[in-house]
């Protein structure tokens, strides 16, 4: 393997720690939101007998929405001048939209008719997602702009990982209580009342950046592109030029197509595991399954957070960030290959074998990938003379939510194919079959297509340097000037 560390980090790089913390209680708002979704939107077929069609489109068009605002979210913010400066004002204003149309989406009732909750659900979804791109892209913007050292910022984004995955474990054990009746009279009541911790609590934690989150090491002093309606014809042009401009990067196209297949062939099958560990484990007994899929949610998210994501830090200084990358999806496929074995209804506990493998995919990608896009920011202003951290971030996130939304639509057509019927409890041996080949076929042939061009990336630590250098160069004459 190549690109080792060659190039230690100077102090004066080095982001304090508690500049980090405070990124990252920021990430762990940015994960809880659709943490906690992921566990709510299985209520909309098993508790309000949503068809499976209508529920692929209620994943399908709110990200599609959002795939389209994102950029325009990511220019915005980078041509931004304020007081408390381009991302702070924004990840306020998100943070407040998103908390409190949470709350509201989740108020439906089995009394209403399906078409009703549909539109429903869908209206304050959008709103949600509107106030999730407000919000996240000036945060994931505000990170990249934290360290111009190498790995500094995969140590940052780690950190922010590390917090951020305990919205995984926590979010699962919304199971038990959605689904105790001790709790909640069914689960549809317990979605309207458990939102409302949700929603309140993550927006008091996507606040925290806001307020706190100031160090920035990556000031250029790079021109803006001033917005007001006066110049709205050239504000177009810009932004639609940067646009063009932004994609024709060849390694961030890389790391947008591979995060693109991970991520969202990832979240194709995501839900199905509750459907598997219910339906086929136990026989379509939600109740019978107990702590089952909220078990295998939290230690799921408990590997990430004690082996994956110290070992893909350590794996990243040691041998360079794509190798780390090509070897933490190739140990992926072998955690994803032996679910078919091991989700047994015999022993429920065979199912956790596979974790150790698995977590490697969804788990090291973000470091590693958030990290790369930093990286590439800077070959940027060495070609464009701009600083757009705020405009890589949406179009890198534009391509996660614009294949997520495809992903809850895959979702909901594979379910009609193979035959899984919402309106009973025993499923069809066949359904059940299907359910799980596409459990294992979907993200491993994802995951080789992104190993299959992350082969040639080409932004190691060596050229990262250099880059560096010349930008250091460059930013003295301007200042001498």
């Amino acid at each position: 393997m190549s690109d080792k560390n060659h190039y230690p980090t100077l102090e004066k790089d080095r982001i304090p720690l508690s500049q980090k913390i405070v990124f990252g209680i920021g990430m762990l708002a940015n994960q809880m939101f659709p943490a906690a979704l992921g566990i709510f939107m299985v209520i909309l077929v098993q508790g309000l007998g949503m068809d499976p069609l209508l529920w692929g489109l209620i994943f399908f068009i709110p990200r599609l929405f959002d795939a389209i605002t994102d950029p325009i979210m990511g220019f915005i913010t980078d041509n931004t001048t304020s007081r408390w400066g381009k991302r702070r004002p924004y990840v306020f204003i998100g943070a407040i939209i998103a908390g409190l149309s949470y709350v509201m989406m989740w108020q439906l009732s089995e009394d209403n008719s399906q078409l009703y909750n549909f539109f429903y659900f869908l209206g304050w979804s959008l709103i949600f997602f509107l106030g999730m791109t407000i919000f996240s892209i000036p945060y994931v913007a505000m990170g990249y702009e934290m360290s111009n050292d190498f790995h500094e910022r995969t140590r940052l984004m780690a950190t922010a990982q590390w917090i951020g995955q305990w919205a995984w474990v926590i979010c699962p054990w919304f199971w038990i209580i959605l689904y105790d009746p001790d709790w909640f009279e069914s689960a549809t009541e317990g979605a309207r009342y458990l939102s409302i911790w949700v929603g309140l609590g993550c927006m008091c934690l996507a606040l925290v950046p806001a307020f706190f989150c100031t160090y920035n090491n990556t000031s250029s002093g790079a021109p803006v592109q001033k917005i007001d309606r006066k110049n709205i014809k050239e504000t177009f042009d810009v932004f639609v030029k940067g646009i063009i401009t932004t994609f024709q990067c060849k390694p961030f196209r890389k790391i947008c197509l591979a995060t693109f297949l991970v991520f969202n062939a990832f979240n194709t099958i995501a839900a199905f595991s509750w459907f598997i560990i219910v339906y086929y484990m136990n026989g379509g007994d939600a109740e019978l399954a107990g702590k089952w899929p909220t078990l295998f949610g939290s230690v799921s998210a408990l590997f990430t957070c004690f082996l994956v994501i110290p070992t893909i830090t350590w794996l990243s200084q040691k041998f360079g960030k794509k190798q780390t990358f090509l070897l933490s999806q190739s140990i992926s496929i072998i955690g994803y290959i032996l679910f078919w074995w091991f989700f047994s209804p015999e022993n429920p506990a065979l199912m956790f074998i596979p974790l150790p493998f698995y977590v490697f995919g969804i788990g090291g990608l973000f470091t590693i990938m958030m990290s790369m896009t930093a990286d590439v920011c800077d070959l940027d202003e060495l070609e464009t003379g701009k600083r757009r951290e705020g405009t890589f971030g949406a179009i890198y996130w534009w391509m996660v939510k614009f294949g997520l939304a495809f992903a809850g639509l895959l979702s909901g057509a594979i379910l009609s194919v193979v035959g899984f019927d919402q309106t009973v409890a025993v499923q069809t041996e066949e359904a059940l079959t299907g359910l799980r080949m596409a459990y294992i076929i979907v993200p491993v042939c994802g995951t080789l297509l992104a190993i299959f061009i992350m082969r040639s990336y080409d932004l190691d630590e060596d050229k990262a340097h250099s880059i560096r250098e010349q930008l250091e160069a460059r930013r003295g004459a301007l200042a001498a000037s």
